[in-house]
């Protein structure tokens, strides 16, 4: 395993990961009873470890559960809970399914992107926030809705979007 890898992100800077991070995650893998069957689990622990799953960490999964590196590929990009690209420390959910969207959730969006300088899929520069829209968060009564984390803002108003922000800097 070399020293350190190296992950082309969205910005084309290239940035270490530590060979730790791989161990870590090959220690998990060893512990299991069995691979078959894991994949999912052992993505969501590879999230878990890196914070996302570059190209080098997908591939190293596949060689170790003996899997096509397109078949995890697959996983990855098919489950929205995945991602391949380094997320802030926040992530900012926008819920604009059907209730939030009729109660303002496109307003929301449109707030957070003027206070935080980005587009809904983007991280800010700093690595503090990324803003993101999902479709449903299943809490229509509280709509629209905002999850940052696992905090959750009902019926928010764009006013608002200034205070909730400040909660996190």
């Amino acid at each position: 395993m070399p020293e350190e890898l190296k992950v082309k992100e969205k910005n084309d800077l290239q940035k270490p990961i530590p060979k730790e991070h791989y161990e870590k995650l090959e220690e998990y893998i060893d512990s299991l009873p069995s691979l078959e069957g894991r994949l999912i689990q052992v993505l969501h622990h590879a999230q878990d470890i890196f914070g996302y799953l570059p190209r080098d960490v997908q591939l190293f999964i596949a060689r170790r559960l003996g899997l096509a590196g397109a078949k995890v590929n697959g996983v990855v990009s098919f489950y929205s809970y995945f991602t391949e690209e380094p997320r802030g420390e926040y992530v900012i959910n926008i819920c604009t399914g059907t209730a939030c969207f009729v109660k303002g959730a496109n307003k929301l969006t449109e707030e957070f992107e003027k206070k935080l300088k980005i587009s809904a899929g983007d991280t800010t520069e700093d690595r503090k926030f990324t803003l993101k829209d999902v479709r449903c968060v299943g809490a229509c009564g509280l709509a629209p809705l905002v999850v940052i984390n696992d905090k959750v803002f009902g019926r928010v108003k764009p006013e608002e979007i200034e205070g909730i922000l400040e909660q996190y800097l």
